[in-house]
């Protein structure tokens, strides 16, 4: 789940669209948000006739200066959608310390607590359930699971919500105009990259919020730092750089995890020469086989920048998904 609604604008009054609970088929999951201004809004709960109903309650609490309201959808034919499922939306009025707290910990997991009837009352826990901002006379809730809708031991009806940070890790090797195309098009999507090059230079001075960029003369270091699980996308100005750094990728140690996704940018000529290289410097062949090269989905064959960063982007959310899902995936005959 993207959390594209907390992206900077200027500080203007918003109300904050939640869905909080559902039932059968609906657009978007429990958890999916979009912050709405008088003039515009961000995020989504899915479209159609379903968000635009939000977006004119939002817009009328703001008018009259409304602070909450909790409103059932059944999604037939009062509102245009054929899904056939029910959505329960959470509407409250947004206070900047809240919105500015969530922002600064995008790279930490945060739990909202928003009470849905009595006192308007909020509270921000991290993701142990320690207070870290808004009220602090609301009920022990176990800050775990997904966003739903909890009551307390008195019925009164609370909405616990996960703002989670990005799961998914890639780290990119290369900042060049294939690797900067990757990054715009990661920026909308839930992940983290980290953008690495020696030469500092070539870094815009603006990067998206998921992007932290390491300019370092040494980073197979970072290689070995990497969390398990991380992914990695090698693609520098260098086929030195990039054999040193698939030999880095290809000695890590697994331990546990097997959800390590690897890829080299480059064709079947440059993998062959880079398999031999490799078995002489003493990899595994089944190290090597885990190597992706060429990357990119197939079919898919443009050398575009923006169609390569396309294509990847599309292949590390299916190998993300994947690995999240595993027992979605098709049994291999």
């Amino acid at each position: 789940m993207t959390n594209d609604w907390l992206q900077p604008r200027a500080c203007t009054a918003a109300v904050l669209v939640t869905v909080a609970a559902v039932k059968g088929s609906v657009p978007r999951e429990p958890g999916a948000k979009m912050l709405v201004r008088a003039g515009d809004f961000a995020g989504t709960i899915g479209g159609g006739h379903l968000e635009h109903r939000a977006l004119d309650i939002a817009r009328t609490m703001l008018q009259l200066g409304e602070a909450r309201r909790f409103e059932r959808f059944p999604l037939g034919p009062s509102l245009g959608q054929c899904c056939g499922g029910v959505a329960w939306l959470a509407f409250e009025r947004m206070e900047a310390e809240q919105v500015d707290i969530l922002r600064t910990r995008r790279q930490q997991d945060t739990w909202r607590l928003v009470a849905l009837d009595g006192a308007g009352e909020w509270t921000l826990l991290d993701e142990a359930g320690r207070h870290l901002a808004g009220a602090v006379t609301t009920p022990a809730l176990a800050a775990q699971g997904g966003t739903r809708v909890v009551e307390d031991e008195g019925g009164r009806r609370w909405l616990l919500d996960a703002i989670p940070a990005p799961r998914d890790h890639l780290m990119l090797f290369g900042a060049g105009h294939v690797g900067a195309a990757i990054v715009r098009a990661l920026a909308p999507l839930p992940c983290r990259v980290t953008w690495v090059d020696e030469r500092d230079d070539l870094f815009p001075s603006d990067v998206p919020a998921n992007v932290t960029v390491e300019a370092t003369d040494i980073p197979e270091a970072l290689v070995e730092k990497a969390a398990p699980g991380s992914s990695f996308l090698v693609m520098t100005h260098s086929h030195a750089l990039d054999l040193r750094l698939c030999h880095a990728i290809l000695s890590r140690s697994r331990g546990d995890s097997c959800t390590e996704w690897f890829g080299l940018i480059g064709s079947s000529t440059k993998r062959s020469q880079f398999e031999a290289r490799l078995r002489e410097r003493g990899i595994d062949a089944a190290r090597i086989d885990d190597m992706v090269c060429p990357v990119g989905m197939p079919g898919i064959a443009g050398k575009a920048p923006a169609v390569i960063a396309a294509s990847v982007a599309a292949q590390l959310l299916s190998v993300w998904e994947a690995a999240r899902h595993p027992e979605e995936q098709p049994e291999l005959s």
